[in-house]
C-alpha cells in the first residue's frame, strides 16, 4: 500500500510539473510573440522614416531645378518648399503622417503643373529626380502597408483573449495606424 501511495504521489507531481511546464511555456510564447510584434511595429517605422528622409533630401535638388523654369509658378514651389519643412519639424507618428500627406501633394501638383513646361520636361535632371521621388513614394507606400498589417496584427493580438491578460500588465496599447489623409485620396487640382 505504502508503493502504491508514492507511485500516485511521484506521477501526481510529475503530472502537476507538467501542467505547471505547459504554462510556463505558454506565457513564455504569448510574451515573447506580443515583443515580437511591437519590435516589427518600431522597425517598420523606421523603415518609413528612413524613406521620408530620402524623399526629402531630393526636394531641395528637384526645387532648385524648377526653379529655372517656372517663372511664374512661385507658389507651387513655395507649397513644395514649406511641406518639406513641416516633414522636417514634424516629430510624432501622426504630424509625420500629415506631414507626408502634404508633402505628397505638393509633389503631385508639381509634377502635374511641370506638364505644362515642355524644357523642363526634357530636362534629364528633372527627370531623373522625378523618377527617383516616384520610387520613393511607391516604396513608402508598400513599407505604409507593412506598417500597417503589423500594427493591424497587434492591435488585434493585445485586444484578443488570451493575450490581453499578457499585453495589459505589460503597458501594452493600441497603436496608430499610418491612415491616408482626406486630400490625399482625391485628384490633384491644377490651373494653368
Amino acid at each position: 500500500m505504502g508503493d502504491e501511495m508514492l507511485g500516485c504521489g511521484l506521477v501526481g507531481t510529475v503530472g502537476l510539473g507538467l501542467v505547471a511546464f505547459v504554462v510556463l511555456f505558454w506565457i513564455v510564447s504569448i510574451f515573447n510573440s506580443l515583443v515580437q510584434l511591437r519590435n516589427n511595429i518600431d522597425k517598420a517605422w523606421a523603415n518609413i522614416g528612413v524613406l521620408l528622409k530620402q524623399r526629402n533630401d531630393e526636394i531641395p535638388n528637384l526645387v532648385e531645378i524648377v526653379k529655372g523654369y517656372m517663372k511664374h509658378e512661385k507658389d507651387v514651389l513655395e507649397n513644395v518648399t514649406k511641406a518639406r519643412t513641416q516633414m522636417l519639424a514634424a516629430s510624432t507618428m501622426g504630424e509625420k503622417a500629415a506631414a507626408h500627406a502634404q508633402q505628397s501633394a505638393s509633389l503631385k501638383t508639381l509634377f502635374a503643373v511641370a506638364e505644362g513646361y515642355p524644357q523642363l520636361k526634357a530636362s534629364d535632371n528633372f527627370l531623373a529626380l522625378q523618377k527617383r521621388i516616384s520610387a520613393l513614394e511607391n516604396e513608402i507606400a508598400d513599407r505604409r502597408e507593412f506598417f500597417n498589417d503589423s500594427v493591424n496584427l497587434y492591435n488585434i493580438r493585445i485586444a484578443s483573449l488570451p493575450d490581453m491578460f499578457m499585453a495589459i500588465p505589460m503597458g501594452m496599447q493600441r497603436k496608430e495606424l499610418f491612415k491616408i489623409a482626406e486630400g490625399e485620396a482625391g485628384p490633384v487640382k491644377v490651373s494653368l
